[in-house]
């Protein structure tokens, strides 16, 4: 095919019709191709993604390389590479919080494995290339400091309340405040003041993703969220048997009530695999939240099987282990990503506003 009949012009105008994950708009005009050659009929470019879309790196550059095959089918030759964006995160709400998605896992009721979800989460976002931090709002029950083998009081440092780091996932829980054994025993005002004070004095530094632990049950700490912050959504963590289900459906209408979109529901405790035998034991049943989901309009974002490996990790206060397993891993990162991909399609349907600017 000859140079003149695909020129670069054709070759940006096509590009600008692939919408980048995060934004939601043209990459091309989001300046996120480099190196962009064009020799008659031979195109190599390089594809730069924010860490915000780093668990979807590799589906993306191979979708990149599946449009232009289909927009551009004269091409003989095509190499497509990835690159990193670098996007820092706008102020976020009144408090200035500089992240750019906020997502709060929530339970309709206590011993769903709420907390294990959002850990790990948080870990499988971080493992892919994303800047995360977790947030423990669970006030009465903080178990996160646990899960994750953290302990010791937080630093003030300029005003501003250090996290607690665990490799490069920072993270605060009251459990880090109140004593081993010691209850918190406090009204409605205090939560409010607690949970702002981690928001506004915490320096989190720039995130991507700030994962955010909810107590169970339906209580005001999800209003006092929406009135500091736009929470990007939440995700819903329940088991498969009907009593688990009620609650959780409870829970989404909550979020509801106070406009916090609600980006998915997660089955835990899905069925337990015999290692003996490898036969599926339904102990609270399989697919209930998949059901409801689909019953809700809500997006399924996956199941996550009953463990032994997630037990002894979570009690061992090393969470972040459960990914040295495939059995644990694979429907762990499922998770991740799905609420990431479901996060570009929802982008890709309406961009965000205001436009972001490229620095």
């Amino acid at each position: 095919m000859a140079h003149g009949q695909i020129d670069i012009a054709k070759v940006q105008a096509v590009l600008n019709e692939f919408s980048d994950p995060e934004t939601g708009r043209g990459i091309w005009e989001m300046e996120q191709v480099a190196d962009l050659r064009l020799d008659e009929d031979s195109l190599s470019l390089k594809l730069l993604l924010a860490t915000h879309s780093a668990p979807l790196r590799d589906t993306k550059r191979q979708e990149l390389v599946e449009f232009l095959k289909r927009k551009l089918p004269d091409l003989d030759s095509l190499t497509v590479e990835l690159g990193t964006l670098d996007r820092p995160p706008q102020p976020l709400g009144e408090i200035g919080l500089r992240v750019k998605s906020v997502i709060a896992v929530a339970s309709g009721k206590g011993g769903v494995g709420k907390s294990t979800i959002a850990a790990t989460l948080a870990y499988a976002l971080q493992r892919a290339g994303s800047r995360v931090g977790l947030m423990d709002a669970d006030v009465y029950g903080p178990s996160v400091p646990h899960l994750l083998g953290l302990e010791g009081k937080p630093e003030v440092e300029e005003n501003k309340i250090k996290p607690i780091y665990k490799g490069e996932l920072s993270v605060m829980s009251m459990g880090f405040l109140v004593p081993p054994g010691e209850a918190v025993v406090w009204r409605g005002p205090m939560l409010h003041g607690a949970i702002t004070q981690f928001l506004r004095d915490t320096s989190w530094g720039e995130l991507d993703y700030l994962i955010i632990d909810m107590p169970p049950g339906t209580g005001d700490i999800a209003l006092t969220l929406s009135q500091l912050l736009p929470l990007t959504g939440a995700v819903v963590v329940c088991t498969p048997q009907d009593v688990a289900l009620l609650d959780a459906v409870k829970a989404i209408a909550m979020f509801r009530k106070v406009n916090i979109p609600i980006l998915g529901m997660v089955e835990n405790m899905s069925g337990f695999v015999c290692t003996q035998c490898g036969h599926l034991h339904e102990i609270f049943g399989v697919g209930g939240a998949r059901q409801r989901a689909e019953e809700l309009d809500v997006p399924f974002l996956g199941a996550v099987p009953i463990n032994l490996g997630i037990r002894l990790s979570g009690d061992e206060g090393c969470i972040e282990s459960v990914f040295d397993d495939p059995a644990t891993a694979v429907p762990l990162e499922r998770v991740s990503y799905g609420l990431v991909n479901n996060l570009a399609v929802s982008h890709a349907k309406e961009p965000p506003l205001p436009p972001l600017t490229v620095l």
